[in-house]
């Protein structure tokens, strides 16, 4: 046999090695794992053709819930495709609604509206939709004035009754309550239906109510809490529900020096809440929550179910779950990837999801 055809034996041969273990590799790795080579889902239009172009119009982006919902929004946005472009109004009615023309006017395929006020946005969400931008708003009431959009929200009322259950069982009935709500926003009037309820049940004495929604929420809630709670000494617990209003309650009780005597409940969690959470002598005994960051995935989602013709709804709720701060000092949870370790429902990432959208998970 000629050297020439030695050669070419050799090359073969070890090609022919070479696929044997690749093929072999293929086979243990379908065997472990499914097939290796599955092909992705297809998208559907409008995904199919390159980066599609939303708008993120907020109400306000301040404050550690926020911070954690625009961050899930993006991340997911870029998972699926989108090329989204971000308007922060920072709480003024009259911005957000110039970030809306704005928006409509730059020829987005859709937009996400993160809260604000019904009666400037509607007139707006409407003019979008009725030139063919797909509109997803997270806790804004549309559902009546602006019937083409999508309405996403958590579900309000069972996190109000979550912690106001859990605040019922810590204090009793008939005892002296405060309250810091700022009525601003859909979800705290939501929730301002269940405080009432409660209120009436339990037989609480509501002494004060004060709230401010601002750019600095905490730091102008503190100021209003501190001087509710001179002027009205003997108060045994504060509903404060949304975590910005929560810490600005806190720090006005514990700047009182009431850390042990006045007790608060709240709605929301961050890294920043669970560490005030869990201070030693911290007030802040329980909150009703989702994960800020799965909620802004989620709403991202809807968004691209509803482009693609997929969603099939008008209305898409999130649940929620009770974190106490017993919870927390027992579990030793220092973080939310500590909470969300032992609380996996915080993930939604099967609610508003499709097989050729990969959910992002936190």
């Amino acid at each position: 046999m000629s050297s020439h055809m030695l050669s070419r034996l050799s090359v073969c041969t070890a090609l022919a090695l070479l696929g044997c273990s690749k093929s072999g590799d293929r086979e243990r790795q379908d065997t472990a794992d499914g097939p290796a080579t599955a092909a992705a889902p297809q998208k559907p239009a409008p995904f199919d053709k390159g980066p599609v172009k939303i708008a993120l119009v907020q109400y306000s982006g301040a404050g550690d819930y926020f911070e954690q919902w625009t961050k899930g929004a993006r991340q997911q946005a870029d998972s699926i495709g989108f090329e989204m472009q971000l308007h922060d109004a920072q709480a003024d009615d009259a911005k957000q609604a110039a970030d809306m023309k704005a928006a409509i006017a730059s020829g987005v395929t859709g937009i996400i509206v993160d809260h604000g006020r019904s009666e400037s946005l509607c007139p707006l969400i409407n003019q979008a939709t009725d030139g063919g931008i797909a509109v997803v708003v997270y806790d804004v009431k549309v559902l009546e004035c602006a019937p083409k959009a999508v309405e996403t929200k958590q579900n309000d009322a069972d996190l109000a009754g979550l912690v106001l259950t859990q605040m019922a069982k810590d204090i009793g009935d008939g005892v002296p309550v405060g309250y810091v709500n700022p009525f601003v926003i859909a979800p705290l009037e939501r929730r301002d239906v269940v405080w009432k309820k409660f209120v009436a049940d339990h037989k609480w004495k509501q002494k004060f109510a004060v709230g401010k929604f601002s750019h600095e929420v905490a730091k102008d809630n503190a100021k209003l809490a501190d001087r509710a709670l001179k002027a009205n000494p003997g108060v045994k617990a504060i509903f404060a529900p949304y975590d910005e209003l929560t810490k600005g309650t806190v720090s006005a009780i514990e700047q009182n020096k009431l850390g042990t005597k006045v007790a608060a409940y709240g709605i929301d969690i961050s890294n920043a809440d669970i560490d005030v959470m869990t201070r030693k002598d911290s007030p802040w005994k329980a909150t009703a929550t989702t994960d800020p960051s799965a909620v802004g995935a989620a709403v991202t989602r809807t968004l691209a179910l509803e482009l693609s013709g997929q969603l099939g709804k008008k209305e898409v709720m999130f649940p929620g779950v009770l974190v106490t701060q017993s919870y927390l000092v027992e579990n030793q949870i220092k973080n939310m990837g500590d909470l969300r370790a032992k609380l996996p429902e915080l993930n939604l990432g099967t609610i508003a999801s499709a097989p050729w959208i990969a959910s992002i998970k936190f």
